[in-house]
């Protein structure tokens, strides 16, 4: 599976970004797919995660902020985020698990493929 993900940029406190993440070389339908973020200087964090059923998990700190969502159709996972703060500037990163649901969605290791990331810049 090859991921690109997309859709960074700089925007405002308060601001919306949504960001997709484009899968290639499988179906994304029976993966599950997350969100990770990393920003200068500091260690990989989990975002979110959307399993292969639907059901969605979201790190406290983007709980009620970001949204993440699947079209299996366009082999596309995406992420919706609001109320943008200046402690979301990272780049971000998509993942997936093809491979049965087990271990920790939250860990980085869960997910067997990567995408590059996207930097999102919030100005205060």
């Amino acid at each position: 599976v090859q991921l690109q993900a997309s859709g960074g940029g700089v925007v405002q406190a308060g601001g919306s970004l949504r960001l997709p993440c484009v899968a290639s070389g499988r179906s994304i339908s029976s993966s599950a797919l997350g969100w990770f973020r990393q920003a200068p200087g500091k260690d990989l964090e989990f975002v979110a995660t959307n399993s292969r059923s639907g059901s969605t998990y979201y790190a406290n700190s983007v709980k009620g902020r970001f949204t993440i969502s699947r079209d299996n159709g366009k082999n596309t996972v995406y992420l919706r985020m609001n109320s943008l703060k200046p402690e979301d500037t990272a780049a971000y990163y998509c993942a997936a698990r093809p491979r049965a649901w087990s271990g920790d969605y939250f860990e980085s290791n869960f997910y067997d493929y990567w995408g590059q990331g996207t930097q999102v810049t919030v100005s205060s």
